[in-house]
């Protein structure tokens, strides 16, 4: 029990530790990495539901909260972390963001690869003291939802997108300066799901100001 306690702990400390894109555009109050699992979770159920395909439901839940516990020691790193696209001033960061980043596909490959390693090295750092099943089933749970071998883990990995989308938009309509465009082209461009799409209408509806063309 004494290791379940500690792994309990150690996943607690995600409510403390912000999302670096929310830190990189300059947000006061940023969202954590636990604030945005909970949020995936709960639209993962509810749009699954929603969708009415037969998913396996257990398996959506389990996904949406099992998918950024990696971030506990790898970080939460973003294309322009890894991009080393940053400029020094910092007060520049936030322009970035009206943009997607684009890179050769070389470059992409590698930094998906390190940043695949990295993270699957932190979840099993984290669940190192679980009992062997389970330590088993979050490693086969995530690396499903890396490679996005099942439909369920498709679906969560397009909810993972729209979800940090609506806190931009929400972001956005808070303070006007703040950036959105490069997640609403990013959720464009990856999200395809017939549910989800319609879903992302209906937020353009919602956010009126914070539209792209």
């Amino acid at each position: 029990m004494k290791n379940l306690v500690d792994f309990f702990i150690k996943v607690g400390e995600l409510e403390n530790i912000p999302k670096r894109g929310w830190l990189l555009i300059g947000e006061k109050n940023p969202q954590t990495i636990a604030d945005h699992i909970f949020r995936v979770a709960i639209m993962a159920w509810v749009l699954a539901k929603e969708r009415k395909t037969n998913f396996n439901m257990e398996r959506v839940i389990k996904l949406a909260l099992v998918h950024d516990l990696c971030e506990l020691y790898a970080g939460d790193t973003t294309p322009y972390d890894y991009g080393q696209i940053l400029p020094k001033n910092k007060k520049k960061w936030p322009e970035l963001f009206d943009k997607w980043p684009r890179f050769p596909k070389s470059k992409k490959l590698k930094f998906s690869k390190e940043k695949h390693r990295n993270e699957r090295k932190s979840l099993k750092r984290l669940t190192g003291k679980l009992p062997s099943s389970l330590k088993k089933e979050f490693l086969a749970l995530w690396t499903d939802y890396e490679c996005l071998k099942s439909k369920e883990a498709k679906f969560v990995s397009q909810i993972n997108r729209i979800e940090t989308l609506l806190r931009a938009l929400e972001y956005a309509k808070k303070k006007k300066t703040q950036p959105y465009r490069s997640w609403w082209i990013g959720s464009k461009e990856r999200v395809d799901d017939p549910l989800l799409v319609k879903f992302m209408a209906t937020l353009d509806k919602c956010f009126p100001n914070q539209k792209i063309e």
